[in-house]
């Protein structure tokens, strides 16, 4: 994954947030959009980026922003050395969202926010002959806030409703919460508490798409300054719109970070992480362990 991100104080008042971002993940074992004779996972790239103008009148805060999305998929390698293409997966998002905030105290800023987005995929219809174009909309009110310095975030409740281009599809609508909190309990200890709500596509006969909601504890502890250890765990469940499938997702992980300068940190990772669904043969369980590099300035 990368991020860059910048901010332009067009005024006092006025900034502009500009940011692009890449991802390159597989999928998921065992998710029903892959062929059971699957030889390797594929390859799944998102790359995207945000323009935002945000304006003060005082107290009050009104922030529009646009956002592009462009995700494609690798082709399926299968057990019989062919491959099936998954260029029916692929697809652009095109997006919209309206925020107004008021800071009521130092550090306590309610919110309303209103947001469209329109997905565009790269064939017309699947290889199942469905049109899955669609529209969403969604709808939010929370508050950002932060006490005494230690217990900062955003919490937020709402609901969002997805329109498809093919009248088989029915409409995926449903409330969402997401917050992201972070307490400083000491000066070497940070909790992090991350939850969130999407619409990830399907491919699946009659099925519109998956929701999906995800919660994660972090626990980070700083040894040295230059040396960190995190412990996670995080659930999350995935409703398939159209279809009585619903899976549970599981994980626990231990990671360390070793910061070799401002710049370069070597990282590393166990995870354990286990899924249970409602339908024969959807559960499934595994060890991953990562090593890596984060470069940031």
């Amino acid at each position: 994954s990368a991020r860059l991100a910048g901010r332009v104080d067009i005024s006092n008042q006025t900034r502009l947030d500009l940011e692009t971002r890449a991802q390159l993940a597989t999928a998921s074992p065992g998710t029903p959009d892959l062929p059971a004779d699957l030889a390797k996972l594929p390859l799944r790239s998102d790359v995207g980026a945000s323009l935002g103008l945000t304006h003060r009148f005082n107290r009050f805060e009104l922030a529009l922003k646009g956002a592009y999305e462009h995700i494609v998929w690798d082709d399926s390698k299968l057990t019989n050395g062919m491959t099936a293409s998954n260029r029916d997966r692929n697809y652009d998002q095109y997006g919209a969202q309206l925020r107004g905030s008021y800071e009521l105290t130092p550090g306590v800023k309610p919110f309303v926010e209103a947001g469209a987005d329109a997905r565009v995929h790269e064939l017309a219809v699947d290889f199942a002959g469905v049109a899955r174009d669609s529209v969403g909309f969604v709808a939010r009110a929370g508050t950002t806030f932060e006490m005494t310095r230690k217990l900062t975030g955003e919490v937020s409740i709402g609901y969002l409703d997805r329109v498809y281009k093919d009248a088989s599809l029915p409409e995926l609508r449903g409330a969402i919460t997401e917050a992201s909190l972070v307490w400083s309990a000491t000066p070497l200890t940070t909790l992090r508490l991350i939850g969130k709500s999407s619409v990830e596509e399907t491919i699946l006969p009659g099925v519109s798409g998956t929701l999906v909601r995800d919660a994660r504890v972090e626990v980070e502890h700083a040894f040295r300054r230059w040396l960190i250890g995190t412990l996670k765990f995080g659930v999350g469940s995935d409703s398939y719109v159209g279809s009585s499938r619903v899976d549970h997702r599981y994980a626990v992980s231990a990671a360390i970070t070793y910061k070799l300068s401002r710049v370069a940190q070597l990282k590393g990772e166990a995870r354990r992480e286990w899924r249970t669904s409602n339908v024969i043969g959807g559960d499934y369980a595994a060890n991953v362990f990562l090593a890596g590099i984060r470069l940031q300035r």
